[in-house]
């Protein structure tokens, strides 16, 4: 009876609380609507990137920051015991914590923003834009796995017991940090491999790769593993330290041009120097070529065929892929209509048979 008569006696002091948590809230999120209105009403006669990119990201944590603000402001006015009111501040420096971590978060971004703004990668000739941008995705990720860590770290170091658990694991911090290096040394060297990665950059986003005989671009480079979009849209999925310890093709390591090669084999009687022509005929008309190296060399003699190499450059990996396929199909062409003979053939000499069986008519 005594626990019910003392809250009915607080009732009045909860109402009073709760009318001055709300217009708290409302409050804050009119003033929110407002800030970000004036904002967007400022870039649509000036569109600064920078304010833009603020505006677009920090709508999220910014709503629920500034409430927060307006709430510990008027924390003082609310007519509420020690003990809630201690509750209460807890409770908002917790979601406090929270919204600083998301803010930073949501900056990362704006970073991006920033450097994609100055720095297009689209371009032809992006080999500085995609160095920058694989260690901007790297730095970035390991900035957003920090600041998650540090926000869960402080609000748990919030709480007296956890403080009082962490003083007592201090003790034993050799111990457990031998246990976990065991326990984690896979991640641990998919981390460092992925520091070395983003700095010494054997390979970027977007280069064009040669991997397990697979063809493909990198599409992503996480914290512990690369994504190789192949030929044909397939996903190869490959650790970060597979990149330091085994070798691998990187066509786009200090440019995007190439040279692409087709190998034909002929007859001995076929005219090299015809074939030259014609070759020289197909890339001035076609514009996958870019105009830099053509030629056309016998590479080889083997027992029953002539090995010869066409070169011929382009502008980037996929070019040279359609330009070999047009190559290769427009000199084959030309071998079939022009010098059928000059197609490989077998010879073979027949003897050790009797002149008779060769008189008789058939």
């Amino acid at each position: 009876m005594e626990k019910l008569t003392a809250l009915f006696d607080q009732f009045p002091d909860l109402i009073t609380s709760l009318m001055i948590f709300v217009a708290a809230i409302v409050v804050g999120i009119l003033a929110k609507y407002v800030i970000f209105k004036l904002l967007d009403f400022y870039n649509r006669h000036r569109n600064p990137l920078l304010v833009r990119s603020l505006t677009q990201h920090l709508s999220g944590p910014m709503g629920l920051f500034i409430p927060l603000l307006f709430v510990s402001v008027s924390l003082p006015l609310m007519p509420l015991s020690p003990a809630h009111t201690e509750f209460l501040a807890r409770l908002i420096e917790i979601l406090d914590i929270i919204t600083f971590a998301w803010m930073l978060i949501k900056l990362t971004d704006v970073a991006r923003d920033m450097v994609r703004h100055k720095y297009a990668i689209d371009k032809a000739d992006n080999y500085r834009e995609r160095k920058l941008f694989t260690q901007l995705q790297f730095l970035r990720r390991l900035a957003l796995v920090i600041i998650v860590f540090l926000a869960v770290a402080i609000i748990l170091l919030s709480f007296e017991p956890v403080r009082k658990l962490g003083t007592g694991l201090l003790t034993s911090a050799g111990v457990a940090g031998i246990v976990i290096g065991f326990a984690a040394q896979r991640s641990i060297a998919n981390l460092l491999a992925g520091l070395q990665l983003a700095f010494t950059q054997p390979i970027r986003l977007d280069d064009v790769l040669v991997v397990e005989n697979e063809f493909g671009r990198v599409e992503e480079i996480t914290l512990t593993y690369v994504v190789l979009r192949l030929w044909d849209n397939r996903r190869l999925i490959l650790p970060l330290n597979y990149f330091i310890e085994k070798p691998f093709q990187n066509w786009t390591r200090t440019g995007s041009d190439i040279l692409a090669t087709v190998y034909l084999y002929t007859d001995y009687d076929v005219p090299v120097e015809a074939l030259r022509q014609e070759l020289a005929r197909i890339l001035e008309k076609t514009d996958l070529w870019d105009k830099r190296v053509q030629g056309l060399q016998v590479t080889d003699s083997k027992e029953g065929t002539l090995e010869l190499r066409a070169l011929m450059s382009a502008s980037n990996s996929a070019i040279a892929w359609d330009l070999r396929c047009l190559v290769r199909e427009k000199l084959v062409t030309f071998l079939q209509q022009q010098h059928p003979a000059s197609l490989p053939k077998v010879r073979a000499e027949l003897s050790g048979l009797p002149p008779s069986n060769f008189s008789k008519p058939f």
